[in-house]
């Protein structure tokens, strides 16, 4: 009497169930270091704490401050979810009915774009802290217009309904809003490695961190276009590329 064995199919669903949520996991414990420390700085400003050179530019002009907290917050967290295919790839809902990607890309992009803009105006209005300089003032500048550019980008994009060209903008946008969690990490490398930093290194640091999470995300990006189009490839057009060799 011989016994058969069950393949293990339970298991490889939920392993494959992981995978999908491993990038969403990831990008949510990266977005924590901006988040945690936004938390810190709301605290500060509402719970009564004394004004000193480091804050001063906060109590003075707490709307901006506090605007970006909040929508930085909400983008980082809940745009992490956009890279789950479990819910960006769900079944189309019923007529009248959004799906889950498009009510959260309500909440995102306007998140999204309150959060860059209001960025902007502080690397603009507020006194520069010590330690960061005006290389470091011009990169905020640039890399917060590009992101705010990526959103526009991206709406227009959908308008048009070309949705590849639509999530290759947004995934830049949301790769540079998280440039603060990557930057926590590259500074710590860097003063494990090296020691503290100054004013050029400052710089020359946060501007890696955000080329990081551009080249990461341009990565991701070109990633799904070949694996859109070979999905989308006839088969037998396959076959005749595969046999030439190119």
């Amino acid at each position: 009497m011989t016994s058969q064995k069950t393949p293990p199919i339970r298991s490889h669903s939920r392993s494959r169930r992981r995978t999908k949520w491993a990038v969403p996991m990831a990008l949510i414990v990266l977005s924590l270091i901006p988040v945690i420390a936004g938390a810190a700085r709301l605290t500060e400003l509402t719970g009564g704490a004394n004004v000193t050179p480091q804050n001063a530019r906060f109590f003075a002009s707490p709307i901006p401050v506090l605007t970006h907290i909040v929508t930085v917050t909400v983008y980082s967290l809940l745009g992490a979810f956009q890279f789950a295919p479990t819910l960006r790839h769900a079944s189309p809902p019923r007529r009248g009915r959004q799906s889950w990607h498009q009510m959260a890309g309500r909440i995102l992009v306007p998140a999204g774009l309150l959060a860059g803009l209001s960025g902007l105006w502080m690397s603009l209005f507020y006194a520069l802290p010590e330690g960061d300089g005006e290389a470091l003032l011009v990169l905020r500048l640039i890399f917060g217009s590009a992101m705010v550019a990526s959103i526009i980008m991206g709406l227009f994009a959908i308008r048009r309904r070309d949705y590849a060209t639509h999530g290759a903008w947004m995934t830049r946008a949301y790769a540079i809003a998280l440039g603060a969690g990557t930057q926590a990490f590259v500074f710590l490398a860097w003063m494990l490695v090296v020691g503290p930093t100054d004013e050029t290194t400052r710089a020359v640091l946060m501007g890696a961190s955000w080329v990081i999470n551009l080249a990461v995300a341009e990565y991701f990006i070109r990633r799904r276009r070949a694996s859109h189009k070979f999905r989308w490839e006839p088969r037998v057009t396959r076959r005749r590329r595969e046999l030439s060799g190119t």
